[in-house]
């Protein structure tokens, strides 16, 4: 997400939020549009997977998910009543861990009600992190998918490995053993946890393409799939250099164990806040 979309979604969520009894809290109403849900049907029913959330960490429902009435325009300066949901800080995190992250304001929800600061420029940076570690998690299924798929194919664990490593260096122009010296990875960890989101994402698309590929084009062997996976990583990188990006030159990433730990960390706070708060 670009800088100017975490500002204007930021400016969105404080305004619609409220303060009732100390506790700051968001109508379900106004969540469903910020959330991007047109229809409340369809809002309440990832409400009823938050309530249920909530139930099973041993919290009180009703402490965060009161019911409450409201009054709305309708047309011709003439109001009704409506049902309406007050949602604390942790309700509103539920919900959100509850929709689709690949939705931008879901992503953005998620890490807006997971972080006590109110500042955009915690949150943008949060959304970054927590743009890395689903790319990481997505190159780890990629990966399986395709590893099973060769698997099929005639190629075994070690072929796999010595497949991956020659598209590795398709990509980046570096052997496994020289990238993991350049970037300082431990002898034992992936590079993948220590590369920049982009080169997470372009190793990702190239596994992607490979799948896509040996299926559809019935490639068998592991010398046709080796030249296939390593033509791929070759086109990821020459769309990357043509825009100036050249991977093995990126900055290196933290460590996105440790990311993942981060991310962790202060998601258990929302909870200890909420509790805090009762």
């Amino acid at each position: 997400m670009k800088t100017e979309e975490i500002k204007e979604l930021f400016t969105q969520f404080e305004l619609v939020s409220s303060e009732l009894e100390g506790i700051e809290c968001w109508s379900a109403r106004e969540l469903q549009n910020l959330l991007g849900y047109s229809k409340w049907e369809n809002f309440e029913k990832v409400i009823r997977k938050g309530k249920d959330a909530c139930l099973n960490a041993g919290e009180e429902v009703s402490n965060h998910f009161p019911d409450v009435r409201k009054m709305v325009g309708i047309g011709s300066k003439t109001e009704r009543e409506i049902d309406d949901i007050l949602l604390t800080r942790y309700a509103c995190y539920l919900i959100a861990q509850n929709g689709d992250s690949r939705k931008p304001q879901i992503a953005f929800a998620q890490n807006y009600f997971a972080v006590q600061t109110r500042k955009a420029e915690i949150i943008e940076q949060r959304l970054l992190e927590f743009e890395r570690v689903k790319a990481r998690e997505k190159l780890s299924q990629t990966e399986k998918q395709l590893s099973g798929i060769l698997y099929e194919r005639g190629v075994d664990n070690k072929g796999f490995a010595i497949i991956r490593s020659k598209g590795d260096q398709a990509l980046f122009r570096l052997s496994t053993i020289q990238l993991k010296r350049k970037m300082a990875v431990p002898a034992n960890r992936p590079v993948a946890d220590f590369l920049p989101t982009i080169s997470i994402k372009a190793k990702d698309f190239a596994a992607e393409m490979t799948s896509l590929n040996v299926q559809s084009k019935d490639i068998k062997g592991q010398t046709s799939i080796e030249k296939e996976h390593v033509d791929n990583n070759l086109a990821v990188r020459r769309m990357l250099t043509q825009r100036g990006i050249v991977p093995e030159n990126l900055p290196v990433g933290e460590d996105v164990k440790k990311v993942q730990r981060k991310l962790k960390s202060e998601d258990k706070k929302v909870l200890k806040e909420s509790k805090k708060k009762k």
